[in-house]
């Protein structure tokens, strides 16, 4: 099992808080976009393009699935990866800590940039954002061992008091 999983929305920083978490934990890091990537040999917006929504989520599935089974590793999972029920059921019948990354419209629009590689945020970026953020919410509240608003954080804060919680 992995040593702690972060999920949460775009641009609440799972991967760069993940892979400074990481390091000074001194463990492996994966981040399960990046996975399902190098496995696939495409780019997330390609698959969402040319072969839509529910192929890549039966990707994202099966690399959650394998990830999860991996030890002492930080997992950054995508946004959209613990939303369907069958990936809520995995990481609640998983002993990792779960970190929601909270973060609002207004500190992830600029991470984000809400360009062409989040397929999801096409079209009116920054209300598909908000669309998205209200609708997982609850989810990620369901499953987080530990919420962390990230808005005013530094990385190393962030990964500091996640350190703190292990």
């Amino acid at each position: 099992m992995p040593r702690l999983v972060l999920i949460g929305p775009p641009g609440c920083g799972k991967s760069t808080v993940g892979a400074a978490s990481a390091k000074k934990l001194s463990i492996e890091f994966i981040d399960t976009d990046t996975q399902i990537e190098a496995s696939y040999g495409h780019k997330i917006s390609d698959i969402f393009v040319d072969k839509g929504e529910e192929f890549f989520r039966e990707l994202e599935f099966a690399v959650l699935a394998q990830s999860l089974e991996i030890n002492n590793c930080v997992l950054s999972l995508g946004g959209g990866a613990p939303i369907a029920p069958r990936a809520q059921k995995l990481l609640k019948s998983c002993t990792s800590p779960i970190f929601f990354l909270d973060v609002s419209l207004a500190v992830a629009a600029p991470r984000v940039g809400f360009n062409r590689d989040r397929p999801l945020l096409l079209s009116n970026p920054r209300a598909q954002w908000q669309s998205l953020a209200e609708t997982r919410r609850p989810i990620y509240e369901s499953l987080a061992t530990f919420v962390i608003k990230v808005d005013s954080m530094s990385v190393e804060e962030v990964v500091n008091e996640i350190v703190a919680k292990l």
